[in-house]
């Protein structure tokens, strides 16, 4: 486990990062319901934001404006109380954006291989990122330039072999475990 916690941070939110399809959503809300939190996504925030799907954002406006939009959502997070915050595939690539949910949510990445990436997210057509002939071949690349980013996570949960309430029950666990570790 990485550096969870040090004498500046408060662990007020729980924020779960990684690739497409690796589950956040789902698990996110499952989580949020057993801690009795808030779930946030930033996706539906940066919609309500922009007024627009993220599709139509990166084809109207392109990735840069997202990523700006997305930015100033993770800002405004900081605010949060009690909240699961599910992210964007592409969010911490930013490292203030990792930096910024570092300073009041532990950070899960939850990873996937890119084949159960694939298989999760090969029959949706929401996904601007995968509108590509060798939507594998882009998981896998995506991923790659993604990984070092991922890895700054205070922790790492494989989704491929488990359930949601499995991955659920990991997630709740590393985080009461990083709470203890702050308690005085």
């Amino acid at each position: 486990m990485n550096d969870i916690v040090n004498e500046t941070r408060a662990i007020r939110n729980l924020a779960l990062v990684g690739f497409m399809g690796t589950g956040k959503s789902a698990v996110g809300r499952q989580v949020a319901g057993e801690l009795g939190f808030t779930f946030v996504d930033t996706d539906e925030l940066i919609e309500a934001y922009a007024g627009k799907r993220i599709s139509d954002l990166f084809v109207e406006d392109g990735e840069p404006a997202f990523r700006k939009i997305e930015s100033d959502v993770v800002a405004e997070l900081a605010q949060r109380r009690d909240a699961v915050i599910s992210t964007g595939g592409g969010l911490i690539v930013n490292s203030d954006n990792l930096a910024s949910l570092k300073m009041h949510a532990f950070v899960v990445c939850l990873w996937a291989s890119p084949e159960t990436i694939f298989e999760r997210t090969r029959h949706t057509s929401h996904r601007p990122l995968l509108q590509t002939p060798d939507p594998l071949a882009r998981i896998r690349e995506l991923l790659a330039a993604r990984e070092s980013a991922y890895r700054q996570a205070d922790v790492l949960v494989s989704t491929d072999f488990r359930s949601i309430r499995e991955t659920a029950q990991q997630v709740l666990h590393q985080f009461h475990e990083a709470r203890r570790a702050l308690a005085p």
